[in-house]
């Protein structure tokens, strides 16, 4: 469904994104990561044609963005961050000029705006005027704008940005309902939004791809197996412990933590003359074989089991830059940025030729994929309202 191969964009000397690659087949439900600043917004407005990269290339559908521009948005729907509605008109007015500037029929336009108004549960707002709704139901509207022409491919950037709680997981239930029935991805930095309704992330870092897979798999992964925890009161033993552990049958290393800093969230660190704490790895059954030396010795077990690494655990380790490895041996080869910056002023204008003639309304609605042909009714929302 999406194609990106080499996907580059420049701001002068700025590169927000740099030789991205990925595909995302039909039926998909992708969750696009990364912190602020790593391209997130930049990457989906290339994607749905607002912006021609500076090197690389874009198809949906088989479609090339550039030279298929209004074929291809007619097969997303695409929710920006901001959503672009005018808080003057009522609900279905705003639907009603969407439909218009999708070319509708009159039967066609009644037939889908009380179809996704249902799906949104916005039917009885619908005469409401947008500006008197609370942000949670104008990201509803937005989707239901998004939904209007049963889009392919379903775009959504930041889609519970600002909501509270009960809000976000409103939205996040109807994401996940949407899923069921097209390709979604989903752009957020908030992981447990992705979990939720992703089946596969890509983190960004920097404009790079970081990482690619389903959440499990890459925590597993990048985020290794995981440890045995052990905090224990080790008696006449302080000394010798960590000799005895090394020593048991499928240990393959252990490593001394301060045991202060392995009290659980919210408890208070007990200070004990002889409590010590371990991280081991290894194969079998470790948990048991720790569990009956500590039996053996009789030590008093605060702490015994396994810490895996968690995508928010992977997610951090990315944005925080404490693990160029994973960079290195993850990000797709892009040539160095020093270079691309002369790039950016020259192939700009090649690009945006050939969709010049869907500009002339950028003023007016910047950010809806639909508005080139803005031009062709402007009084529609008044004229039905």
């Amino acid at each position: 469904m999406i194609d990106a191969t080499d996907l580059t964009k420049c701001f002068g000397p700025l590169v927000a994104v740099n030789g991205l690659s990925f595909e995302i087949g039909r039926g998909e439900v992708v969750g696009l990561l990364g912190p602020n600043g790593a391209g997130k917004t930049t990457t989906l407005r290339m994607l749905t044609g607002y912006l021609p990269p500076s090197r690389g290339a874009v198809t949906i559908a088989g479609l090339d963005v550039l030279r298929s521009s209004l074929e291809v948005r007619r097969r997303i729907g695409y929710l920006p961050e901001s959503v672009p509605l005018y808080g003057e008109l009522r609900v279905g007015e705003m639907l009603e000029f969407h439909g218009q500037l999708h070319r509708m029929d009159r039967s066609r336009r009644r037939e889908r705006s009380a179809f996704v108004l249902e799906r949104v549960g916005l039917t009885e707002r619908r005469t409401q005027r947008i500006d008197n709704l609370s942000k949670g139901l104008r990201q509803r509207v937005g989707l239901a704008v998004a939904l209007l022409a049963d889009p392919e491919l379903l775009i959504l950037d930041e889609p519970t940005s600002g909501l509270d709680p009960l809000q976000r997981m409103e939205v996040r239930d109807l994401i996940r309902e949407l899923a069921r029935e097209r390709t979604v991805l989903v752009s957020s930095h908030i992981l447990p939004e992705v979990e939720a309704v992703c089946d596969r992330v890509l983190i960004l870092h920097r404009g790079r791809l970081a990482a690619d897979g389903r959440p499990a798999d890459l925590v597993r992964e990048l985020g290794g197996t995981g440890h045995l925890s052990l905090t224990a009161e080790l008696g006449p033993d302080t000394g010798q412990a960590a000799e005895l552990l090394r020593k048991l049958p499928g240990v393959a290393s252990l490593k001394v933590v301060d045991a202060s800093q392995a009290a659980n969230a919210g408890e208070e660190p007990i200070n004990h003359p002889s409590l010590r704490s371990f991280e081991l790895t290894g194969e079998g059954e470790l948990a048991a074989v720790v569990g009956e030396l500590a039996r053996d010795r009789s030590w008093v077990i605060h702490q015994l089991a396994w810490q895996r690494a968690t995508l928010e655990e992977l997610f951090a380790s990315i944005a925080l830059d404490m693990n160029e490895a994973l960079l290195d041996g993850m990000a797709p080869a892009v040539a160095p940025l020093a270079p691309l910056a002369p790039t950016a002023h020259t192939e700009p204008t090649a690009h945006t030729e050939p969709t010049t003639p869907t500009e002339p309304t950028a003023p007016t609605e910047p950010t809806t994929p639909t508005a080139p042909t803005t031009p062709t009714d402007p009084d529609a929302p008044g004229a039905d309202s």
